[in-house]
Parts: C-alpha cells; structure tokens; sequence
C-alpha cells in the first residue's frame, strides 16, 4: 500500500528525495557521512508525503511544498538521532545506529545540523504562519522527550499521561506536516484544523500500533529489536492494560520490568501481554483514532490525493514494520 501512496506524489516524491540528499551539504565530512547514513536508510517518509498529499488536494499548484515536506523529514531525522542516543538504541531500520557507528557526541551535534538546516529550508518557504507551526512542534517535541523520560521506569504512568507523551513526541509533526500544508495552500482556518486533527489522531494510532509491534513484530520487519521499549522501561499502553487489568501475578510481573528496564523475562511478558487481550485493545484504540482521522477528510474533494490520504491512515494502522 505505501508503495502505492508513493505512486500517488510520484514526481514530488522523487523531487523531496532529491531535495533531502541535496541538502545535506556541509563543508565536515562527517556531518555529510552522519546525514546520509540515517537518510539512506530508507524509510516510508510518510510524515513528509502527508505533505505532498494535503497541499495537491487543496490544490496547490506551487513548488514550495517540496521544500516544506523537506522540512517536515530533516525535523524527523533530528529527532531520530537524537532518540538513539537518549534511548541508547542499537538498531534502527535494520541496522546499526548513527551513535553506534560512530559515537553520541556525533550523533546529537549532526542532529543539531539538521534541525538548523530545517529552519534554514523554512526561511526560503517565507511564510511566518508555517513557521511559527514549526517552532511551536519542535518545542513540543522536546517537551514529549522529556515527558516519556519523567515516566520511564515509573509504573505508575495513566493511560491518559501515556496518550499525553506519544501527542507530544510522535503525533504532533504528522499533524503539523498536514496543517502547515493546508496553509501553504491558502485553505482556511477551519480547513487548516481538520487537517491538523487528521494529522494528530494518524499519528497517535501510528504510534499506537508501535506499541502491539513491540511485542508482536519481528527485529528483521521493524528494523529494530522486539522488546527495546521494555528494555528500556517505558510503560506503552499494553503494559499499562496489563496493569490496569492482569492477575496479581502479572501486575506484579511487568511493574518490576518497567522500574528495573532489561529483557530477562521478555518471553513472560510477551505471553502476559497477548493473554491479557492488551494488544488488542491498543489496536482497538489505535482504530478509533483512525476513525476519527477519516471523519475530519469528509470536505475534501474527492481526489487521488484525498484517497492517498486515506491510504496513509489505513496503512498507519495496518503496518507490519
């Protein structure tokens, strides 16, 4: 299905791929090596292809929107780099991270590039109403960061502070690749929120559905190691389910993982977590937030990119890696 949303912005796309390497430039190598190594990666870019799909189905008809679905994947990438040296991460998109490769130091410094060169790319745009979405999302971004860090190792975290983390740190930039689109393309103010709602509530499922694969994907599909979250003690919302609802026992069981991190007992837990039915209720909730997603798409004019938008959400809630 990605394959074919990319399809859908196939010249745009090949145009931000483009504009992404180009962009890269620096005079020290290893800024370049660093920037071209997360970005070659690969990837499905759909935050910035929401972008490409949200400005051509407003009827956009400049070339500013390559710039901003840039933008929209270099504050992406930072955040990347950045997460795997917070979260000491060996392994993203199959294979080893920027700050294994070569060191944290690198790794947050080369992140810092990115993001200036973003803000960079955002003065050429010249629109003050996008760039003051892009400041306050990378602001809340930061502020997610350090929420999921006062919550880490603490069993105690709600449903509602967890929804809380994952609005800041994951949702907010998909929804501001779709808002800061509509108001490149002039859409009103009313527009403008619908999409920004699209946006936030793919997001949340996005990360939403994370959680299950975190406990039921494979290393070689996600391009990570199953079980990093529990490694690292973030209580996501199937361990919260368990708590919430599981035996003694097994209470018992994921509040020791969470306060002591590792992966002694991933097998336990994994067997917990399916049994418990919290998989099935994070995609439960993971679908009503794509429902609610679909409702705000109901204005748009029927259109190739208002299908690809469609497409993208399904397959936020649909995805295997």
């Amino acid at each position: 299905m990605v394959k074919h949303i990319h399809q859908i912005v196939a010249d745009d796309f090949a145009r931000l791929n483009e504009k992404v390497v180009s962009q890269l430039y620096s005079s020290v190598p290893l800024v370049e090596s660093i920037g071209h190594y997360i970005i070659e990666a690969g990837g499905k870019r759909m935050r910035p292809v929401l972008v490409l799909l949200c400005s051509s189905a407003l009827g956009y008809r400049g070339d500013k929107h390559v710039d901003l679905a840039t933008v929209i994947e270099f504050l992406h990438t930072a955040t990347l780099l950045h997460d795997d040296v917070v979260d000491m991460s060996e392994m993203r998109r199959g294979r080893p991270t920027a700050n294994v490769r070569w060191d944290n130091p690198s790794s947050v410094l080369v992140g810092d590039f990115i993001y200036s060169r973003a803000f960079q790319l955002l003065v050429g745009i010249g629109n003050m109403e996008i760039m003051d979405v892009m400041a306050s999302t990378t602001n809340r971004i930061s502020e997610g960061e350090v929420l999921q860090l006062v919550h880490q190792r603490n069993p105690r975290t709600t449903e509602a502070a967890y929804m809380e983390v994952i609005r800041n740190k994951t949702a907010i930039l998909f929804a501001a690749a779709c808002s800061s689109a509509a108001i490149l393309a002039g859409a009103d103010k009313t527009m403008q929120e619908k999409l920004h709602t699209f946006g936030l509530e793919v997001g949340m499922a996005f990360q939403l559905v994370d959680d299950v694969l975190d406990y039921s994907g494979s290393a070689l599909e996600m391009g990570k190691n199953v079980g990093d979250d529990l490694a690292e003690g973030k209580p996501t919302l199937p361990l919260i389910h368990v708590m919430q609802h599981g035996s003694e026992s097994e209470k018992t069981m994921i509040i020791d993982a969470i306060r002591n991190g590792g992966l002694e007992k991933l097998e336990e837990i994994i067997t917990v977590v399916k049994a418990s039915g919290a998989l099935d209720y994070t995609r439960k909730v993971a679908q009503q937030r794509i429902d609610l997603a679909l409702s705000c798409l109901q204005e748009l004019q029927d259109s190739p990119y208002k299908t690809g938008l469609v497409q993208v959400a399904e397959a936020a809630l649909n995805r295997s890696s």
